[in-house]
C-alpha cells in the first residue's frame, strides 16, 4: 500500500508538531538540557516518521517492521539525544507515559467542555 508524497509530508508535520515537544520533554527529563535540544526532539519524530513511510513504501509490514521500526526509533533518539541504548529506550517510554496523560487531560478536558455545552446532561 503505497503512500503519496502528499500523505507523507502531512504525516511528518502533524507528527512533529504532536510528538516533537513530548519527546524533547522526556529527554530533557532523563538527559539534561545540554543534550536535549527542541530541534533534536523535532529532527528525531521527522526523521522516524519518514523512514516508517518509505519502510511501508517497500511494502514492509507486521512484526518484521514494528522491530525494524523501534529500532530506527531507539537509534534516532540515541544519536540526537546523545546516550545510550538503554536510556533511549527509556526516553521512548516516558515519552508515551506522557503523551497518555496529556491524552487523558484533554480529554476530560473535552467531556467538561461537553457537559457545560449541555446543561441537561450535567443535572440529574
Amino acid at each position: 500500500l503505497a503512500v503519496s508524497l502528499e500523505v507523507l509530508a502531512l504525516q511528518v508535520i502533524v507528527a512533529t508538531i504532536i510528538i516533537g515537544p513530548i519527546l524533547w520533554i522526556a529527554g530533557r527529563l532523563l538527559v539534561g538540557k545540554e543534550k536535549a535540544k527542541f530541534t533534536d526532539g523535532l529532527v528525531t519524530v521527522a526523521l522516524g516518521t519518514i523512514i516508517g513511510g518509505f519502510l511501508g513504501y517497500l511494502g514492509l509490514s507486521g512484526w518484521i517492521a514494528a522491530i525494524v521500526m523501534l529500532i530506527v526509533w531507539l537509534a534516532l533518539i540515541k544519536h540526537f539525544f546523545d546516550c545510550g541504548w538503554l536510556k533511549a529506550l527509556l526516553i521512548a517510554v516516558v515519552a508515551v507515559v506522557i503523551f497518555i496523560v496529556i491524552a487523558i487531560v484533554l480529554v476530560a478536558l473535552g467531556f467538561a467542555a461537553l457537559a457545560g455545552l449541555l446543561p441537561s446532561l450535567s443535572t440529574p
